[in-house]
This record gives C-alpha cells, sequence and structure tokens, in this order.
C-alpha cells in the first residue's frame, strides 16, 4: 500500500525544487496535493507533470487575504488536509554593515510570519492526527558570514514547531522540522549575478557539506514523505536534517 493512500496535502512554494519534488512524491504515494505558489506559470507546470492528482492555487503567502483564500478552496472542494508542508522561503545572503530594515522584514516577512500563519489558518481544515511539517534549514544552526537575517528567520521556524506541537497535541497533529542543507534548487541561481559566480557558489555549497555534494530536491522529499506518513507516529516536535551532515560534522572530515 502507497504511504499517502486517500491523504490529501497542501505544499506552499510548491512550484519548483524542494516543493516540487516533494509534491511529486507525495502524489506518487497516493496523496491527492494542493500546490501553492505565486507564480502561475511555474504552478502549470507542476500540475502538468503530477497530473490529476494534484491542483493549483495561485497565492501569495505573506497576504492574509491570500491565505484565507487558499483554506477557503480547500473546504470549497470538500476536502481536510491530512499534511500540510510550510515550505515556501526566501534566501538573499547580505553581509551586516549592509542589511536594512528592507532585507530584513522581507526574510522574515516569508520565512516566519508567512509560515506561522500557514499553520494557523489551516486548522479548520486540518484534521486530528495530521502532519505538519515546516521547513527550516541546517543554517539554523549556523553562523555563516552574510546570512545572519535568514538563519535567524529559520532558527525561528524551528522554535515555532516546538511550540505549535505542544499546542496541538491534544489534537494528535504532529508538528516536525524539516532542515536541508544545501541542495542543488532553481533559488541556487538567484544567489550569485553571473553565470560564472553561480558556478563558483554551487562549488563553495558543495565544499562545506561533509558528504561533498549538493543534495537533491527528491533527497529532501523523501525526508518530507517520512515525516507525512505514519512511519513517523511516534515523532512531534523534532527535527529531521537532510542535509549531507551540514549542520553537525566538519566539512574537512
Amino acid at each position: 500500500m502507497k504511504k499517502l493512500q486517500n491523504k490529501v496535502a497542501l505544499i506552499t512554494g510548491g512550484n519548483s525544487g524542494i516543493g516540487r519534488a516533494t509534491a511529486r512524491r507525495f502524489a506518487d504515494e497516493g496523496a491527492f496535493v494542493y500546490v501553492v505558489a505565486r507564480r502561475e506559470a511555474e504552478l502549470a507546470e507542476t500540475i502538468a507533470e503530477i497530473g490529476a492528482r494534484a491542483a493549483a492555487i495561485q497565492a501569495d503567502v505573506t497576504r492574509m487575504d491570500d491565505l484565507d483564500a487558499v483554506y477557503a478552496r480547500v473546504a470549497a472542494d470538500g476536502r481536510r488536509l491530512d499534511v500540510l508542508v510550510a515550505n515556501a522561503g526566501r534566501v538573499e545572503r547580505v553581509m551586516l554593515p549592509d542589511v536594512d530594515a528592507d532585507h530584513f522584514d522581507r526574510i522574515f516577512d516569508l520565512n516566519v510570519r508567512a509560515a506561522y500563519f500557514t499553520v494557523q489558518k489551516s486548522l479548520p481544515v486540518l484534521n486530528d492526527g495530521a502532519s505538519v511539517i515546516m521547513v527550516s534549514s541546517s543554517l539554523n544552526v549556523r553562523g555563516d558570514a552574510g546570512a545572519s537575517v535568514y538563519n535567524a528567520s529559520k532558527a525561528a521556524v524551528r522554535s515555532l514547531v516546538r511550540t505549535f506541537a505542544t499546542e496541538l497535541m491534544p489534537r494528535n497533529i504532529r508538528v516536525n522540522t524539516l532542515s536541508p542543507g544545501p541542495v542543488d534548487t532553481p533559488i541556487i541561481d538567484t544567489q550569485a549575478p553571473t553565470p560564472e559566480a553561480v558556478a563558483a557558489f554551487r562549488e563553495y555549497a558543495a565544499g562545506v557539506v561533509p558528504m561533498k555534494r549538493m543534495g537533491r530536491p527528491e533527497e529532501v522529499a523523501a525526508g518530507a514523505l517520512f515525516l507525512a506518513s505514519d512511519e513517523s507516529s511516534f515523532s512531534t516536535g523534532t527535527e529531521l536534517r537532510v542535509d549531507g551532515g551540514h549542520a553537525e560534522l566538519s566539512p574537512e572530515g
């Protein structure tokens, strides 16, 4: 039997990278998946790739009205959620002297505020016994230069999971953190201004991982599947790192 047979899942930021790979894996395992994202063209590509077991909801999860509309759509379809993956996020690398309020607000607005309300506003359509997965990062315990705001935002996500898991325990809703390390997704192409610089960044990112390579979105999706399925039925409030040892091990070995 498939691991998510007859389950309903919703994934934010599901139009590319880790989100798309997770949506595809969930559908392959029997779930019906709502894919939520801002960019219409990429949403359409994702749904075309997955097929009838997925539906697109175009929304900006930083907008409270959009989030309300997302869950209104689920309810209007006569469905309730068994799995929620709060995956939408933003990465920008800025050194401390150059951080301004706009940068700070952009990162925290999506990575923390939107993630918080993605979970809160799901509660009326979230089944008792559901699994909530909040995507953080291996950087939530690191002090890499240029990532002060991003790292702090992902540490906040890890903190939220602990409290959400406690508060939702009476409904048997499990809440866990999924923390990827450096993963080769389209977002990497935004981390440097030229193709040469992007290639250098990929080489750098692989070099700081003890396994000496970047992860693949499908590897992170496998971790999400574990947390979504009954195989993790005794796990709540915890963190699953899919990071090649990035958070805990020295890259020198």
